[in-house]
């Protein structure tokens, strides 16, 4: 069975648009694990946009799971995850004009720079994955950074406009994730995937875990969050 785990940045982001203190996105993952889920992720961006150091430590603390934190590889937040020691960190390109990330991780523009961070991380015992494109040069140089996971962009999949382009998109998927299986690493998948585009997917077995939050958030606005997590791990567990 594959696993889910479930992103609170855009509970965050709902506290965020009143500069207030709720919903917190502490609790969300408090629920999110009385649901069913197998893990909690959330990002720390460089300009503190939704979730903040304080959500951050508060989560390592109450996180029964595992803590994902997805980051920049910049030195401010290296640190802090140091410091913090999440279950996992994973590494995405963030640019501040971004409403969320667009896209993989570019490892071949710095694979050496890529790879003394994982070494530092490795070295506090966080496992490392990269958020990158079906694209085997980037799986390939992932690996070669030693990373313990590829997280496969699924964006471009969930934004295809039509039938024949969305299976076209779902075929990039499915020859990325048989190659970084091929290289033995671990696969998870994610971004813009939703209840029903998620569905396509239980043809990868290989996928062992999706990394999903809008869409969950969104439909906790209509039926509530704990019930939104339990449909959404129900889905999963199916694949």
């Amino acid at each position: 069975m594959a696993r889910l785990s479930v992103n609170v940045d855009h509970v965050a982001t709902v506290r965020q648009a009143r500069r207030t203190v709720e919903p917190d996105p502490v609790v969300a993952a408090a629920i999110a694990e009385i649901a069913g889920a197998d893990g909690i992720i959330c990002h720390l961006r460089e300009d503190r946009r939704h979730v903040n150091e304080r959500d951050l430590r508060l989560l390592r603390q109450i996180v029964k799971t595992k803590l994902n934190l997805e980051m920049a590889a910049v030195e401010e937040i290296i640190n802090i995850a140091l410091d913090v020691k999440p279950d996992i960190v994973t590494f995405v390109p963030e640019r501040r004009e971004e409403i969320t990330t667009e896209g993989g991780l570019n490892v071949l523009a710095n694979p050496s720079y890529y790879r003394e961070v994982v070494e530092r991380m490795k070295k506090e015992g966080i496992k490392v994955s990269f958020f990158v494109d079906p694209d085997p040069d980037q799986i390939k140089a992932a690996k070669e950074c030693g990373v313990d996971i590829v997280e496969i962009h699924t964006g471009r999949y969930a934004e295809a406009k039509t039938e024949e382009e969305e299976e076209e998109r779902f075929q990039e998927i499915a020859k990325a994730v048989d190659f970084a299986h091929s290289l033995g690493l671990h696969i998870s998948a994610g971004h813009g995937l939703n209840y029903v585009n998620i569905k396509r997917f239980k043809r990868l077995p290989k996928i062992e875990e999706y990394s999903i939050g809008h869409s969950i958030v969104a439909r906790a606005i209509y039926v509530g969050f704990e019930r939104a997590v339990r449909e959404m791990v129900e889905i999963v567990k199916e694949f």
